[in-house]
């Protein structure tokens, strides 16, 4: 019976994390970001996928379809060593099928919605993803502490990865999820390859931050 609920609970971040891929890289191909609808357009995309699978397969697996979540989510023991596992493997998966998917419907030279370290270079583009990560991950911790949040807890994610998205798109693209960046490179490939690092550790060093850090403003007001 554990097995197979870990089964569900790793197909729902499968899915979850294709949606997002699918959804919030499409838009950015599709519609743009070189203009300020498109802008907007783009952080409100990923924003809303964030709402509609948080009410969808939240009740199933948390709705982490974020390696960087389930790392904070894992230091702060919400989840098990196999469970986070799974997860990683399950939104890697998903994101990659979700690029494939949108490689099919746009093509490759679309760009599939890619981050890019080029205007900017590796190190200021790890700390502004350091620094996106730590405060969408510090929001979620945040809103899932305390059941009575529940109601409103996928709504308030949403905004805060569109929040992030909104500053962060000028200079990355915004990855804030290790897994939302592995798919499209991938299924890109070449010269995009070289960068793609930065938008792995850097969300995970941002997610763990944010970890440590709510548990240890938690343990000092004595939650």
């Amino acid at each position: 019976m554990k097995e197979n609920e870990s089964v569900k609970k790793y197909l729902a971040e499968f899915i979850g994390t294709f949606v997002l891929v699918l959804f919030g890289c499409g838009a950015a191909c599709v519609i743009g970001c070189n203009t300020r609808a498109g802008y907007l357009a783009t952080a409100l995309t990923f924003g809303l996928v964030i709402v509609a699978m948080a009410y969808s397969i939240g009740n199933i697996s948390g709705c982490h379809i974020n390696p960087a979540v389930s790392l904070a989510m894992f230091i702060n023991n919400k989840i098990t060593l196999e469970d986070f596992i799974g997860y990683v493997i399950a939104q890697f998966l998903g994101a990659t099928a979700g690029a494939g998917v949108l490689a099919y419907l746009v093509g490759k030279k679309s760009g599939l919605g890619i981050n890019s370290i080029a205007n900017f270079g590796w190190a200021k583009s790890f700390v502004v993803e350091v620094i996106l990560t730590f405060v969408f991950v510090l929001v979620i911790i945040g809103v899932t502490s305390k059941e009575n949040f529940g109601s409103v807890a996928g709504v308030v994610i949403g905004l805060s990865l569109t929040l992030v998205h909104l500053l962060g798109i000028y200079f990355t693209g915004t990855s804030v999820n290790p897994a939302r960046s592995f798919g499209p490179s991938v299924i890109v490939g070449g010269d995009q390859l070289k960068g793609l690092w930065v938008f792995i550790v850097a969300p995970l060093v941002g997610g763990a931050l944010a970890a440590y850090c709510y548990k240890f403003l938690a343990d000092k007001l004595g939650k």
